[in-house]
C-alpha cells in the first residue's frame, strides 16, 4: 500500500469521495504541513495553526494510481483556488498534495503541468514534501458517515459507479 495526503478544502467532503473509490484501502482526516506539531481544530479555524486540513489516503497502486487520485481531487475542486473550496475561506482550506515518495512530487508536477492548459488561471495547488500530519479529532473522523446531511463542498455526482467499490 502507499498513501498520500490530499487537501482540498474541507476534509469532511475530501475524505468522504475517497474512500468511496476502488483501490483504497483507509482513510484519515488531519492537519498537514502547518507551523507546529499536534494542532487543535479551533487553532486551524483561527489560523493560530497554519495546517490546511488534509486527508490521509492509503491506496493500493496496482488498482489505482497516484495520476487517478489526482484527476478525483481536480473532478471536487477548483485548482485554481487560492485558500478557498466551495464556502469555506482560509490558510486551512487551501489545496495541496503533500508527498513522502520523491517519485510522487514528479508525478504530481507532471499532472499539473498536463492540466494547466485547461485553466485560465494559474493552478494554485501546492505539492510539498510532507512536514506532518496529524490526525484531526475523533469527531471530524467519517464525519459525513456519521452526519449524513453534514456541510460539504463536495459533488459526489462526479464519481462514475464503475470508480466505486
Amino acid at each position: 500500500m502507499k498513501q498520500i495526503i490530499l487537501a482540498g478544502g474541507c476534509f469532511w467532503g475530501v475524505e468522504a469521495y475517497y474512500k468511496r473509490l476502488k483501490g483504497v484501502s483507509d482513510t484519515q482526516v488531519g492537519y498537514a504541513n502547518g507551523n507546529y506539531p499536534n494542532p487543535t481544530y479551533e487553532e486551524v479555524c483561527n489560523e493560530k495553526a497554519t495546517h490546511a486540513e488534509a486527508v490521509l489516503v492509503k491506496y493500493d497502486e496496482k488498482v489505482i494510481s497516484l495520476e487517478t487520485l489526482m484527476d478525483h481531487l481536480f473532478r471536487i475542486i477548483d485548482p485554481t483556488s487560492v485558500n478557498k473550496q466551495g464556502h469555506d475561506e482560509g490558510v486551512q482550506y487551501r489545496s495541496g498534495v503533500y508527498f513522502q515518495d520523491p517519485k510522487d512530487e514528479a508525478a504530481a508536477k507532471k499532472f499539473v503541468l498536463s492540466r494547466q492548459p485547461q485553466y485560465k488561471k494559474r493552478i494554485a495547488l501546492e505539492i510539498q514534501s510532507l512536514r506532518g500530519f496529524y490526525d484531526a479529532e475523533t469527531y471530524h473522523q467519517d464525519y459525513l458517515d456519521k452526519n449524513p446531511n453534514g456541510y460539504c463542498h463536495v459533488d459526489f455526482r462526479v464519481l462514475r459507479k464503475e470508480e466505486m467499490k
